[in-house]
């Protein structure tokens, strides 16, 4: 065979040699470390292990984030107290929701005292009322991004979860005891973070 038919068939041997060393380098590359959530340290220590701990009061949620005291009327346990806030961590922004915890005496007083019935709609209550309830401890805590947040920063900020499992409904959670911490992610975004006490 001529060596000038030879050449495309050289070419493209070369080509190919030199595509999978390419492939090899890139895949041997140390990967970009995903970038932390600068905040999510600081508010692990704070807030949400006190909260897992059952000793936060909506009073030192208020300091970090300024929100508002709602009434819900509809919860299945009854009338729910919940301190809401639309938060921004630079250019992103996040929707927090917290609840406060109440005895069934003080669900049924509050209702009394705000004139409210169970089938209302939520109703936003005013200040002075979350100034007396500051020192009411919280029974749990959302936090909604409003953008996309991957779970690559959530790992860096965290570590690895203790647990992490797959969901029915698809999607999975990656639990953190140590600080009552659990995200809920789709397709690798995050869902939702909830924060819970350990305890009663």
């Amino acid at each position: 065979m001529p060596s000038s038919a030879l050449r495309p068939v050289r070419l493209l041997i070369y080509a190919v040699v030199l595509a999978v060393c390419v492939w090899s380098l890139w895949r041997q590359w140390p990967q970009r470390q995903a970038e932390p959530l600068p905040w999510l340290d600081d508010w692990r220590q704070a807030l949400f292990v006190p909260l897992a701990g059952g000793e936060l009061e909506v009073r030192r949620l208020r300091e970090r984030v300024a929100g508002r005291l709602w009434l819900a009327p509809r919860g299945e346990a009854g009338p729910r107290l919940l301190y809401r806030a639309d938060w921004r961590d630079g250019a992103a922004r996040w929707r927090l929701e917290a609840e406060l915890a109440l005895s069934d005496r003080e669900r049924a007083s509050l209702l009394d005292a705000l004139g409210a019935r169970a089938e209302d709609e939520p109703q936003e209550l005013s200040d002075a009322l979350l100034d007396q309830l500051g020192g009411h401890r919280l029974a749990g805590l959302l936090l909604k991004p409003e953008q996309e947040v991957r779970a690559e920063r959530l790992s860096a900020s965290l570590g690895a979860p203790r647990v992490r499992f797959r969901l029915p409904e698809g999607g999975e959670a990656w639990f953190y005891p140590q600080a009552g911490l659990t995200l809920f992610y789709t397709d690798g975004c995050l869902d939702l973070l909830q924060v819970a006490p350990l305890r009663p």
